[in-house]
């Protein structure tokens, strides 16, 4: 791994040659993309759209929802597939077609709720159930409302959330302001269920998530390249900041974190960018492609 340093632009051989295969470049919002403004800065509007006049492909893989995930997607011109969720549903925009949805069991659902309900938790966290492309709340917390805010999304609050398991969600978020609360909520879970029951992970320190143990970004990242561009991830350069973009970061020719990023994300990556409100995309892609 090596950190990026403002004036350090030059590829060694090993990250030329890597970076002349590139033919597909995936990127995440929140942390990458976008920042404190949740916008796309123009720097990085412009770096984008100078690799994609160079024949590479531009995706967006997010934990977002679908529907607050599609302004990105737009303000980028992406013209591939949309995979949201932690990847757990891909859809393309141009013509509606859902390719992937897979979802949270009803039972694994209940279970987790009975989790989340604990007189210990209850009171500590917001919980979100997504459901077609909607979001069902308990009712409207502080943190769930700041939720909403930033995603654009109006939560629809069920007091029950029992209530909406007719359908499977196809993914759960539980949220805190107290990240102990969160890590402990992700420790223990992943002692009480597999990897092969459950997909368990933070994309921000106050949010844990839970999707179908098939979903992760590196998965709809392999979909994106293999099944849908007959591209192998040598092709792919992907970037991210946080634990839900380890797959895909793992899974690329060239994987780069955020210098926003935690250490253990930082850790396995490739190279580091500078801060996402350092117009840090920017600068991996002027580095590793345009240069």
């Amino acid at each position: 791994m090596h950190k990026a340093s403002a004036s350090d632009l030059t590829l060694t051989g090993n990250y030329a040659g890597a970076a002349q295969n590139i033919k597909l470049l995936v990127l995440d919002i929140d942390g990458t993309i976008s920042g404190e403004s949740n916008t796309v800065s123009e720097p990085v509007k412009q770096a984008i759209a100078a690799v994609q006049a160079k024949g590479i492909q531009v995706a967006i893989a997010t934990g977002r929802m679908y529907c607050s995930a599609l302004r990105f997607h737009q303000e980028i011109n992406s013209l591939l597939p949309l995979s949201a969720y932690q990847g757990a549903w891909i859809q393309d925009p141009a013509n509606q077609k859902i390719h992937r949805h897979w979802a949270v069991s009803q039972d694994m659902a209940h279970q987790l709720l009975d989790y989340f309900e604990q007189p210990h938790l209850r009171s500590r966290l917001s919980v979100h159930f997504y459901i077609n492309d909607r979001l069902y709340v308990r009712d409207l917390s502080k943190e769930s409302q700041i939720y909403a805010q930033r995603s654009g999304i109006t939560p629809i609050p069920v007091g029950d959330l029992r209530q909406v398991l007719t359908n499977e969600p196809t993914k759960i978020l539980a949220l805190s302001d107290d990240t102990e609360v969160i890590n402990e909520l992700l420790g223990n879970l992943r002692r009480q269920y597999t990897p092969a029951e459950l997909y368990l992970t933070t994309s921000i320190a106050t949010f844990f998530e839970a999707t179908n143990p098939l979903v992760n970004k590196g998965t709809a990242v392999r979909y994106i390249a293999e099944e849908l561009l007959g591209l192998e991830s040598s092709h792919v350069m992907t970037i991210g900041d946080n634990f839900n973009d380890l797959e895909m970061l793992q899974y690329a020719g060239i994987g780069v974190a955020m210098g926003n990023a935690p250490a253990g994300v930082q850790a396995i990556a490739q190279w580091v960018a500078p801060h996402v409100e350092k117009d840090g995309v920017a600068t991996a892609i002027e580095k590793f492609l345009l240069s």
